[in-house]
């Protein structure tokens, strides 16, 4: 399948879901984010803030979970600025946070993150393959930033879904993921 039948089919799978069913999944995606990576070598990592109306990964569970075991980490959120790029912000609670335009929850004002300090990014997607390629909603916006990190930087995606055999139409400029989480498994690339 191309991009658009992948972005098409999942968005309407992940809508389908259940609140509970949401809830219990990404539960389990929580946990297994936690059995997955050393977090003592860690410092900064970026997390995507979940759209409710497109029904992602909840990734506050993440967030919580970090503030309360790992207080040495730095949690950076994103927010799209006027240029159209992922601008990274520390994230310091939810006060700073509202809901764009797009309804899109983003910080409102906190203190830039240097992008070569980023360890790890939570890369918010609709589908991925084997080879760990990704299908978000087709902006662009990961693909750029994710260019920026520093070359062993992890690149984690979050799913509901299996990995498909492959994605038919990847380009030069998409990024690829060093894993992939879902409810069934761990996927490393």
């Amino acid at each position: 399948m191309n991009k658009k039948e992948l972005r098409d089919k999942y968005l309407k799978l992940r809508l389908a879901l259940s609140p509970e069913e949401l809830a219990r999944q990404s539960q389990i995606i929580c946990d297994s984010f936690f059995s997955l990576i050393d977090l003592t070598k860690i410092r900064t990592i970026h997390i995507f803030l979940p759209i409710d109306s497109k029904k992602e990964p909840d990734t506050w569970l993440i967030i919580d979970r970090l503030k309360k075991e790992h207080a040495h980490i730095r949690v950076s959120i994103p927010k799209i600025d006027d240029a159209n790029r992922l601008e990274n912000l520390f994230f310091k609670d939810k006060q700073q946070i509202a809901v764009n335009k797009w309804g899109i929850p983003e910080p409102q004002y906190g203190e830039p993150t240097p992008t070569k300090e980023i360890d790890l990014v939570m890369v918010p997607m609709l589908a991925f393959d084997q080879a760990g390629n990704r299908v978000g909603y087709g902006k662009g916006f990961y693909d750029a930033f994710l260019k920026e990190c520093r070359s062993d930087c992890k690149k984690i995606g979050l799913s509901f879904f299996e990995a498909i055999e492959n994605i038919k139409d990847i380009q030069p400029h998409d990024e690829r993921l060093t894993h992939a989480i879902t409810p069934a498994r761990i996927y490393t690339f």
